[in-house]
C-alpha cells in the first residue's frame, strides 16, 4: 500500500531523513518509534506531501506519488490525524466533518451528515455533534479530528503524535478510540511515544534516530529483545520516565 524508497530529506544544510526505505501493507499497522528530531513526523509528512522530498521515491498503491499525481493520490487515498486538532473553530463539529465529503467527495450535505454522525458514533461522541470545538475537552477535539479523518474514507490513515499535546488524563480516551479503529482493515502509521498502544496494535514497529531506520521488528521482538544499543539506550529512559 506505502513504499517509500531512499528517500532523503533536507532543511536548507539540515540533513532531516537518510535513505530511508519502509513497506507498509495493505492493513498493516506500523508504529514508528524515536527519539525526538529523528525524522519520524518528517517520513509520514513526506507520505502525504506535505513535505516533498529532497531525494527518492514514494509510491502509493502502486502509484508513484509525483507533483502531477500527489493532490489526487493523496484525496483519494489518505487521510491525517496531527497532533494538534486543527478543528475550524467557527464550525460546529459536524460541519467539520462533512466539509472534506462535501468539498472532494461531492458527497450530499444529507448523505455527508449521516455519514458524520455515524463517524461521531464510532468515536462516543454522537451527542457533540453541534457543539462547538471551544466547547470539548482537547480528548474530545482529538476524536473529532480522528472521525473527520475517518469520513474522507480514506484506505490510508497517518498518526503523528495524536497524544502528545493532551493532558494526561485525557490520552487514554484517544488511544481507545486508536485502538478499536486499528481492528478494522484500514492501514494505519502512527507516530507516537505510546509503547503500550504500540504494543497492543502494532503488526511492526520501527525504530528511527538520525534520521535513519536503525531496527525493525514485531512489537514482542523490539520491546523485548531489540538489537542496537541505540535503541536499547531509548527504552530504558521511557520505561524508566
Amino acid at each position: 500500500m506505502i513504499k517509500i524508497e531512499g528517500v532523503d530529506k533536507y532543511f536548507g544544510d539540515n540533513h532531516v531523513l537518510k535513505n530511508v526505505n519502509i513497506r507498509v501493507k495493505e492493513g498493516e499497522k506500523l508504529v514508528i518509534l524515536g527519539p525526538s528530531g529523528s525524522g519520524k513526523s518528517t517520513t509520514i509528512r513526506c507520505v502525504n506531501f506535505l513535505e516533498e522530498p529532497t531525494e527518492g521515491r514514494i509510491f502509493i498503491n502502486g502509484e508513484e506519488m509525483t507533483k502531477k499525481t500527489r493532490t489526487r493520490l493523496v484525496r483519494d487515498n489518505i487521510s491525517m490525524v496531527f497532533q494538534q486538532f486543527n478543528l475550524y473553530p467557527h464550525m460546529t463539529v459536524l460541519d467539520n466533518l462533512t466539509l472534506a465529503p462535501m468539498k472532494l467527495k461531492k458527497m450530499s450535505k444529507w448523505d455527508a451528515e449521516e455519514l458524520g454522525l455515524q463517524m461521531l458514533e464510532k468515536v462516543g461522541l454522537a451527542n457533540k455533534a453541534h457543539a462547538y470545538p471551544e466547547e470539548l475537552s482537547g480528548g474530545q477535539q482529538q476524536r473529532v479530528a480522528i472521525a473527520r479523518a475517518l469520513c474522507t474514507k480514506s484506505k490510508i490513515i497517518l498518526f503523528d503524535e495524536p497524544t502528545s499535546a493532551l493532558d494526561p488524563e485525557m490520552v487514554q480516551e484517544v488511544l481507545d478510540v486508536m485502538v478499536n479503529l486499528a481492528k478494522e482493515n484500514i492501514t494505519m502509521i502512527c507516530v507516537t511515544h505510546e509503547m503500550g498502544f504500540a504494543e497492543a496494535v502494532a503488526d511492526r514497529v520501527i525504530f528511527m534516530d538520525d534520521g535513519q531506520v536503525i531496527e525493525e521488528g514485531t512489537p514482542k521482538e523490539f520491546f523485548a529483545h531489540p538489537k542496537t544499543d541505540r535503541a536499547k539506550d531509548f527504552l530504558s529512559k521511557i520505561i524508566r520516565n
